[in-house]
C-alpha cells in the first residue's frame, strides 16, 4: 500500500509539473511574440526602407521563440508517458 501511495503522489506532482511546463511556456511565447511584433512594427514605421531586413530577422527570432514551448511539450510528454521517477519507486 505504501508503494501505491507514493505512486499517486508522484503522479500528482507530475500533473502539476506538466501543466506548469505547457502553460508557462505558452504564456512566455505569447508575450514574446507580442513584444517581437510590436518592435517590428515600430522599426518598420521609423525606417520603412529597412522593412525587408527587419522582417527576415523577425522570422528568424520567431522560429527560435517557437522552439521554447516545443521543448516544454516534449518534456511534458516524457513526464506523462515515460516518467523516470516511477522507476525510482521500485528501487
Amino acid at each position: 500500500m505504501e508503494n501505491a501511495a507514493l505512486l499517486a503522489e508522484v503522479m500528482k506532482f507530475t500533473v502539476i509539473a506538466v501543466s506548469l511546463l505547457i502553460g508557462l511556456g505558452a504564456l512566455g511565447t505569447g508575450i514574446g511574440f507580442a513584444i517581437l511584433g510590436g518592435k517590428f512594427l515600430e522599426g518598420s514605421a521609423r525606417q520603412p526602407e529597412l522593412t525587408p531586413m527587419l522582417q527576415t530577422k523577425m522570422f528568424i527570432v520567431a522560429g527560435l521563440l517557437d522552439a521554447v514551448p516545443m521543448i516544454g511539450v516534449a518534456i511534458a510528454l516524457l513526464l506523462v508517458f515515460a516518467n523516470p521517477f516511477f522507476g525510482m519507486l521500485g528501487a
